[in-house]
C-alpha cells in the first residue's frame, strides 16, 4: 500500500503543531512556577545567530501551511511574524491548524506531480510535489519543532522525548 501525500503531511503537521502548543503550555506553567515572565521565553534562543522560540514557531507554521498550499496549487494564507507572547504564538498555531485541517485530501494528493519551485536567494530548486514533501517540507517542519523543543529545554522547561512523541 502506498502512502498518500495527504497522509504524509496533514497528520504530521497537526501532530507537530499540537506538540508546539503543548510545549507552550508547559513553558507558561514552568515560568509561573518560577515566578518569571512566560512571555520572555518567546525571545529565548539557542545561539545568537539562530531564530528565537517565536521564530521557530512561526517557521513551523509557515512550513506547514505553505506546503499544503503549494500542493493544492493555491496561495497560502499570509501571517505576519509579529508574535511576541506565548498567547500570540498559541493563536498562530490555532490558525495554522485550522488551515491544515480544512485542506481537501484528494486535492493534496493531486499535487504529487505538481512542479514546485523554491527560491533561496539566487538559488532556485524545483521539485515535484512528492519530492518536495519528502526532501524539503517535512524535514524543514521537523527541524523547527525540534529546535523549539531544544530552546525550551535549555530554558529549563521540563519537557522530554515523551512530550515530543506523545502530544499527538
Amino acid at each position: 500500500m502506498s502512502l498518500s501525500l495527504h497522509r504524509l503531511t496533514v497528520p504530521t503537521y497537526l501532530r507537530g503543531l499540537r506538540t508546539l502548543s503543548h510545549y507552550l503550555d508547559k513553558a507558561a506553567e514552568h515560568a509561573r512556577a518560577q515566578a518569571t515572565d512566560p512571555d520572555a521565553l518567546a525571545a529565548a534562543r539557542l545561539a545568537p545567530d539562530m531564530l528565537p522560540l517565536a521564530g521557530q514557531v512561526q517557521r513551523a507554521s509557515d512550513t506547514s501551511k505553505n506546503a499544503i498550499a503549494r500542493l493544492l496549487g493555491v496561495d497560502p494564507p499570509r501571517f505576519e511574524d509579529t508574535e511576541t507572547t506565548l498567547d500570540d504564538l498559541q493563536a498562530r498555531i490555532a490558525r495554522t491548524i485550522a488551515y491544515v485541517e480544512a485542506a481537501d485530501a484528494a486535492a493534496i494528493d493531486a499535487g504529487a506531480g505538481r512542479e514546485i519551485t523554491l527560491a533561496f536567494g539566487q538559488l532556485k530548486k524545483t521539485f515535484d510535489g512528492e519530492d518536495f514533501v519528502l526532501s524539503f517540507a517535512l524535514p524543514n517542519f521537523q527541524f523547527h519543532v525540534v529546535t523549539a523543543h531544544a530552546i525550551l529545554r535549555q530554558a529549563g522547561v521540563p519537557i522530554g522525548k515523551l512530550d515530543y512523541l506523545g502530544a499527538a
